[in-house]
Order: structure tokens, then C-alpha cells, then sequence
């Protein structure tokens, strides 16, 4: 008997692909399209990075010049994806930023940056860096001289003089006598900004349609640009192949940049009726990142950091409203995204949103969705998102049941990007 079952396995069983280098096994994987668990995975990756084939443990062979990264009893998902994130350090406030030089901060973006892929985020969309800090920390991980997730950078943010994405910290006398990079008053002067930051590497535009919580002499609420304005942003970015995240925390500026055709609405704080029902009935796809995590850190740190009080007013002012309209998108249907604007917030905190989202009305699946298969759509990529033959090999390995606790996300046992296993040094 033992004989014959040993021959009926060897007839069902079949070798690894020529072409991978690497297999990855562990007790089961999430199939984020469907929210299944799919037992024994053998997931192939070849020598670029990508998955091959996906195989039941049980069944396949390979052989030993196939790499094996044995992941035992653990649910691997997908790398996650933040839609959200700045590259400086969270603990530097207010006028704290004139104590560093300007070579600093891409210095420390290599470290902020390595914090979020040891979280488990092999994927950041980055939404505004100066000098183009971005761009040039995807350069310096994709030619191997920094560990890192893939950046999508977006350049510098789009703005009104005077908004939100404008710097409004010093007095005239200190200012460029010229605009600020990614300042323009007219249609006209945000096309070429546009342009302008494609020519230097941006893979999406941030535009700031509404005032901020950590701007300085603005609200929230305030709309900066006008519809019109936002739709020759949307239109010229689309006609390049970019896709458009608008900082939108008041609801007129929502809703402008809805009619306009941005692509993303970034915290979404002061959303009206109307918000969720432009959003749900308009054709292109629209989505909504709400960071509903920062404040519970922002609120307990700031002051310590060098935030300005009028920072920490408006902040603890908009955190519960926001977090309670999370709930209300989430449950009218809107589509949503993980996004937890780190930098405000330690990038090393970011995988505490999980448990914050499935507070306010998610399930644990949805969150999971919102940080892999939505964020994958949203950026318009088939490439990362989803465990499936085609896309990178990136991974991320828990410890129990994250359909059950979500908790576990905050801690990974492993982490792998394109079929490699990231070291973990902290």
C-alpha cells in the first residue's frame, strides 16, 4: 500500500520551471482577489524578480540549484503597498527643520525608507519630496547601492502660492525671490509644473487642492485651486501617462477634484454627501486614502518634536471627524486605499493603521485589500499587489491568522522583495 501511494504521488507531482532561481514555501498564502487562504504554496521567482509559477509544495520538485526560502507555518501575503508616505523622520517638528543642512534629509530618507520595507511595505508612493529626494532614492535602490522598497515618486507637489504645498514657514526677506518648485496661479503655470516634474522622474503628480493640518497660516477646509485648475492638472498628467493624488481635506476641494478628474483623494478629512456620491458614480475610477493612524502619534508627540500649537489644534481638531468619515465612505462604498502619510507619523508605525482601519468598519480582508489589490489598481500597475504569476515576487510573511487579527501585520516575520529575503537589521 505504501508503495502504491508513494507512486501515485510521483505521478502527480512535477518539476520546478527551468527558468526559477528561487521557490518560497510556507503553510498557505492569501489570495487577496478572492480573500481565500491557498495551503503549501511553492511560489517560483525567477532571476528578474518574478513569479514563474505557483504550485502546491506537496507535489512539486526542484532542484538544488533552486534557491529555497522555507517560510514554515506562516501566512505569506502580498507586499504591501503604502499609497501615502514622505521620506523625513516624524520626530523633527515646526521650525526644527533649519537645524539640518539640505543634504541631510536624503540621507535619512535611506533609513526612513528602510523602516517601511522592514514593515512589510515593499511598495511606497512617495506624494512630494524636495529636490526630487524621491526620484533619486528609487535610482540609488534599483541600481543596488541602498535596500529599499520600489519608490513611486512623485517630485515636487503642485501648488497655489500661499498653499499648503507652497512653504509658508519663513518671512518674505528669506524667500526665493523666484516661485517655489511645483508653484503655479494659472492653468497654464501648473501644466508646465506638470511636465516639469515628469522631465525629473515623477511617476504621479501630488497636487494640493485644499489647505493642511501641518502647513502653516491655512486650514484644512480651504480650497487653493480651482476646478478648472485641478482639471488642467488631471488632463495634462493623464495625457503623459500619470496618474493624479490631490491632498483634499475640505470638502469643496474634494469634490472639485472629483468633477476634475484627479485620480486619488488624499485624507478626505471634511468629505460631505456629495463627496461619496461623486465618487461612487463617477466613470474613472476615483479612491480615497484616509490616514486615520497619525494623530493617536501626533497628538502624543508633537509638541516634544517641535510641532507648532497651531499645527496640534488643527490636528486634534480634524482626527475624529476624519476617522469617523472614514467609516462613512467605507460603508456607502467608496473605494479605498491604505495610505498613512508616513514622516508624519514614524515610518516604523505604519502597519498599526491595519488594526485603526478594521476599528472604523473594515474588515480585516478590506484592510488587506486596501494596501494590496486596490493599491495596485489605483496606481495602474500589474505588477505588485497580488500573488500571481507575472508580478514581483514580493512578499510578506506573518506569524498566525491576520484574517482574524490584523495585529499580526504589525510585526513580519520575514520580508521579500523580488524573490529575494530582506535582511532583518533592527
Amino acid at each position: 500500500m505504501k508503495r502504491m501511494l508513494l507512486a501515485a504521488a510521483a505521478a502527480f507531482s512535477f518539476a520546478a520551471p527551468a527558468s526559477a532561481a528561487t521557490v518560497i514555501t510556507a503553510e498557505r498564502y492569501l489570495d487577496v482577489q478572492t480573500g481565500r487562504y491557498v495551503p503549501s504554496p511553492a511560489i517560483f521567482v525567477d532571476d528578474g524578480g518574478h513569479i514563474t509559477s505557483i504550485a502546491d509544495a506537496r507535489t512539486v520538485r526542484w532542484g538544488s540549484d533552486v534557491k529555497h526560502i522555507e517560510l514554515g507555518n506562516r501566512t505569506i501575503l502580498p507586499g504591501l503597498i503604502d499609497m501615502h508616505t514622505h521620506l523625513g523622520p516624524a520626530d523633527i517638528g515646526g521650525y526644527r527643520f533649519l537645524e539640518y543642512t539640505g543634504s541631510f534629509w536624503p540621507i535619512v530618507a535611506t533609513s526612513t525608507a528602510r523602516d517601511m520595507l522592514d514593515g512589510g511595505f515593499t511598495t511606497m508612493r512617495v506624494v512630494g519630496s524636495g529636490e526630487w529626494a524621491d526620484v533619486g532614492l528609487k535610482q540609488a535602490i534599483e541600481a543596488g547601492y541602498v535596500i529599499g522598497p520600489r519608490i513611486v515618486p512623485a517630485g515636487h507637489a503642485l501648488g497655489a502660492t500661499g498653499g499648503h504645498c507652497d512653504d509658508t514657514y519663513l518671512p518674505p526677506e528669506l524667500q526665493k525671490p523666484t516661485k517655489e518648485e511645483g508653484i503655479g496661479d494659472s492653468e497654464e503655470e501648473l501644466k508646465y509644473q506638470v511636465r516639469r516634474q515628469r522631465k525629473f522622474g515623477a511617476e504621479v503628480i501630488k497636487v494640493c487642492a485644499t489647505g493642511g493640518v501641518f502647513s502653516r497660516g491655512d486650514t484644512p477646509g480651504q480650497q487653493q485651486l480651482t476646478e478648472d485648475e485641478l482639471r488642467a492638472i488631471a488632463d495634462e498628467a493623464h495625457m503623459q501617462g500619470l496618474r493624479v493624488a490631490a491632498h483634499a481635506h475640505g470638502a469643496s476641494g474634494i469634490n472639485a477634484a472629483i468633477r476634475a478628474g484627479i485620480d486619488t483623494i488624499e485624507h478626505a478629512s471634511l468629505l460631505d454627501d456629495e463627496s461619496i456620491k461623486l465618487a461612487k458614480a463617477r466613470k474613472r475610477p476615483v479612491w480615497f486614502s484616509m490616514d486615520i493612524k497619525n494623530t493617536d502619534y501626533t497628538q502624543a508627540e508633537g509638541k516634544k518634536n517641535g510641532t507648532l500649537e497651531e499645527n496640534i489644534r488643527k490636528d486634534r481638531e480634524i482626527g475624529q471627524i476624519q476617522r469617523d468619515n472614514f467609516r462613512k465612505a467605507h460603508a456607502a462604498g467608496v473605494r479605498m486605499i491604505f495610505g498613512s502619510d508616513a514622516g508624519v507619523m514614524p515610518h516604523s508605525m505604519v502597519g498599526q493603521q491595519f488594526a485603526v482601519m478594521v476599528q472604523y468598519g473594515m474588515s480585516p480582508l478590506e484592510a488587506i485589500q486596501a494596501a494590496t489589490l486596490n493599491a495596485s489598481e489605483a496606481l495602474g500597475r500589474n505588477d505588485v499587489g497580488v500573488i500571481q504569476v507575472g508580478r514581483f515576487g514580493d512578499l510578506v510573511a506573518v506569524d498566525g491568522d491576520p484574517l482574524s487579527d490584523v495585529r499580526v501585520l504589525e510585526h513580519p516575520a520575514a520580508v521579500i522583495k523580488g524573490g529575494q529575503l530582506i535582511p532583518h537589521e533592527r
